[in-house]
């Protein structure tokens, strides 16, 4: 949790080749929190870079800034721009940040952190469609394709395009709690938080026509995340056998209908402990877990800390 004195400067760095809508996406997010984070953008040399479209940017700032940044984040390019090797422009830029900043990537960009040996026994994420390479290339780090994002320390890494909007809101729930990353995403009319995985975006065959959709059964269930509920509650509710329901939930989420379902309740379970002074039993309660120690078990395996620790953190900032 960082204080709120002044605004976290936030650098992001454009390289070549980058994408313009992945290279709007910290300033926007970010920008709309209250004036919680100054944002300024730069390449490795100060210049104008050339983006995948058909115009380049030019920029204010040069690496220099890298080394003042809290936070730097490193937006993505095409596959056909991912380094081979690390130009030394971008290893020298990348040499210039504070060894305590928080670094975090967008989509392909995970390859340049790794490339530079920031992401070595570290779990992290990239673009699906490149998993394949990136495991290729980098074996000591452990790769999981399949969310949208990953946080590992000071190390967080996104997965492709939009997910940058998931991990920038994910900055601001760290930062500030649930309450502004909800007005944040509010202001940008986008999800606060977004179901399952990238598993739900991979290629596969188009539904057949007039298929059912989990999505009523999931508002439904968010109802009512304090109930013991079931794969057979759920399929019932959604008018399918338990076959055919889990088959169409993982393909729409990503995850299955229990996986999901803790996910969920860890989530309604932090906000409540950054929000309520509850006991950790009730909030166990509400949520749906049978135990404290249920919850305890479960927001540990999600984001490595006690519920007490957790709340004594968003209790200390507010």
């Amino acid at each position: 949790m960082r204080g709120t004195a002044s605004p976290e400067r936030v650098a992001v760095l454009a390289l070549d080749g980058v994408y313009p809508f992945e290279l709007g996406i910290p300033s926007r997010i970010l920008g709309a929190a209250d004036g919680r984070y100054e944002v300024l953008t730069c390449t490795v040399d100060g210049g104008p870079v050339r983006t995948n479209a058909d115009f380049g940017i030019t920029v204010d700032h040069g690496p220099e800034i890298l080394e003042t940044a809290d936070t730097v984040i490193v937006t993505s390019m095409p596959p056909s721009h991912i380094p081979a090797d690390l130009p030394d422009e971008v290893a020298a830029a990348l040499a210039r940040i504070r060894p305590d900043a928080r670094i975090v990537s967008i989509c392909t960009a995970a390859f340049v952190l790794a490339e530079a040996g920031l992401l070595d026994g570290r779990r992290a994420t990239t673009h699906w469609q490149v998993a394949d390479l990136f495991r290729r290339r980098y074996p000591r780090v452990e790769l999981d394709p399949d969310v949208l994002f990953v946080a590992d320390g000071r190390m967080l890494t996104s997965a492709g395009a939009a997910s940058g909007v998931d991990i920038c809101l994910h900055i601001v729930r760290t930062d500030h709690g649930s309450d502004l990353a909800n007005t944040v995403a509010r202001r940008c009319v986008v999800p606060p938080f977004r179901d399952g995985g990238q598993a739900q975006y991979i290629e596969q065959p188009v539904p057949e026509s007039g298929a059912a959709s989990t999505a009523a059964t999931r508002a439904w269930a968010l109802e009512r995340l304090d109930e013991p509920l079931t794969l057979s509650d759920l399929a019932r509710h959604a008018r399918m056998s338990l076959r055919t329901f889990a088959r169409r939930f993982n393909d729409e989420v990503g995850l299955s209908p229990g996986r999901w379902l803790i996910q969920q309740r860890v989530a309604r379970a932090r906000h409540l402990l950054e929000s309520s002074d509850l006991s950790v039993d009730r909030i166990a309660a509400e949520v749906g877990f049978a135990t404290g120690a249920s919850l305890r078990q479960h927001l540990h395996a999600s984001i490595g800390v006690s519920p007490q620790a957790y709340r004594r953190t968003f209790q200390q900032a507010r």
